[in-house]
């Protein structure tokens, strides 16, 4: 990479910046809320937008100067109505929680009750979690998968909301690997004459290439971030219906945020451009066949996946039966140059430091173009390391391995030098 005036202003930060480069490049990252963007993505993020304060919208502004700043964030309006079919899209959330935020607070008032997937079960903090700003200001309920499928109970989701009567409900995960049925949790929100939010921050990209339903016709908002399968810069986006437009306008700016982040939204234009062609298209089905692949292989080596499987580009790995936490394997396949993160399991005994599982996902080995075959040899990485955990000499011999394996897979080679 080069970066001489940084390497000459700031050196550690420089150096920071390098190892951050070496890391990605050398080591096995199975992070399913992570991706690697572009480089034009990087270069758009990076660029001279980061200089300008746009406070406003398109054509009504607070600042001069913003012409440009105006063709920017219309282009990325634009790109995402046309990517998601949306009526309305804001494109300045910071990021998806605040994404969250901005629905609640333009539509609920302190103390109203939300239901929301449970956090341990693979929901998501800004769900209703109670130490997160959601659990704090509403009244929050959840609902969760059974124990014995994995998978969503959706007649419990509709008993509880017809107990509670919650003013909204909140689809959408960040450990659940499988289709949500974004329709029946539209019927069950009006039947209780509640609104209905679906969070895809970890599917936008597979609902946008068509292969997890879409739930921009049932829903009252979509929430979500803009990396993730999106493989763009980190980043929040809310569409909505029509009839939502001004209040969701209103909230995030000036309600809960100042100036927009104009470099990020250049970014996250550049994002949706590249998800509109088909090359994006073939990139995502890889993603989702890499993860079915990388789960039954590991299912064949005795791990147990929850819900059996995956319909996306994640699961959730319990290790239970394995006798280990998911901290010791999270650190221990680190060792071994293979980044993944420790995950509560659903009905999980183990606090959220240490739990009883692991996530993994399949974006980030996918946009280095790995294959079904290369899942084979990951779930025999894996397979080794926790099946012979903090054994020195395995867990060396497979990170020359994992090495080998990145270095046969580069990325970002054009920025290397």
């Amino acid at each position: 990479m080069r970066m001489d005036e940084l390497k000459k202003t700031d050196p550690e930060i420089y150096e920071a910046i390098v190892k951050e480069f070496e890391r990605e490049k050398d080591k096995l990252v199975l992070i399913a809320s992570e991706n690697y963007s572009s480089p034009a993505v990087l270069q758009a993020q990076g660029s001279i937008f980061t200089n300008k304060y746009a406070e406003g919208y398109p054509d009504n502004r607070y600042y001069g100067g913003c012409e440009y700043a105006d063709m920017v964030e219309n282009l990325a309006i634009e790109r995402a109505k046309k990517l998601f079919g949306a009526e309305h899209v804001n494109v300045q959330p910071h990021s998806g929680t605040q994404a969250n935020m901005a629905v609640y607070m333009s539509m609920l008032r302190p103390g109203d009750k939300i239901l929301g997937m449970n956090l341990s079960h693979g929901g998501h903090l800004s769900h209703g979690a109670q130490v997160n700003f959601s659990g704090l200001l509403y009244k929050a309920y959840y609902y969760g998968v059974d124990r014995k499928t994995g998978l969503i109970d959706y007649d419990r989701v509709r008993r509880l909301a017809k107990r509670h009567r919650p003013r909204l409900i909140i689809a959408g995960a960040s450990a659940y690997s499988r289709i949500i049925d974004f329709k029946l949790l539209s019927e069950i929100a009006k039947e209780v004459n509640a609104y209905f939010l679906a969070d895809i921050a970890h599917i936008a990209g597979l609902i946008a290439t068509g292969l997890h339903p879409s739930p921009i016709p049932y829903a009252d908002f979509v929430t979500s971030t803009t990396h993730k399968t999106l493989r763009g810069p980190r980043g929040g986006l809310i569409m909505c219906k029509a009839e939502y437009a001004k209040a969701i306008d209103r909230m995030i700016f000036p309600g809960i945020q100042g100036g927009p982040l104009v470099h990020v939204i250049a970014a996250k234009a550049v994002a949706f451009k590249e998800a509109l062609s088909e090359r994006f298209k073939r990139y995502q089905l890889q993603v989702v066949k890499n993860a079915k692949e990388l789960a039954e292989a590991l299912m064949e080596r005795g791990f147990k996946i929850v819900s059996g499987g995956t319909d996306t580009h994640l699961m959730l790995v319990d290790l239970t039966n394995k006798k280990i936490t998911g901290r010791e394997a999270e650190s221990m396949l680190d060792m071994a140059g293979i980044t993944v993160n420790k995950n509560s399991v659903p009905y999980d005994r183990r606090p959220p430091a240490i739990t009883s599982g692991i996530r993994i996902g399949t974006p980030i080995v996918t946009t280095r173009r790995m294959k079904e075959p290369e899942m084979v040899m990951i779930a025999d990485f894996i397979s080794a390391i926790l099946n012979n955990i903090r054994n020195i000499e395995v867990i060396n011999k497979i990170k020359d391995r994992v090495k080998s394996l990145c270095r046969r897979f580069p990325f970002y080679e054009e920025l290397e030098g």
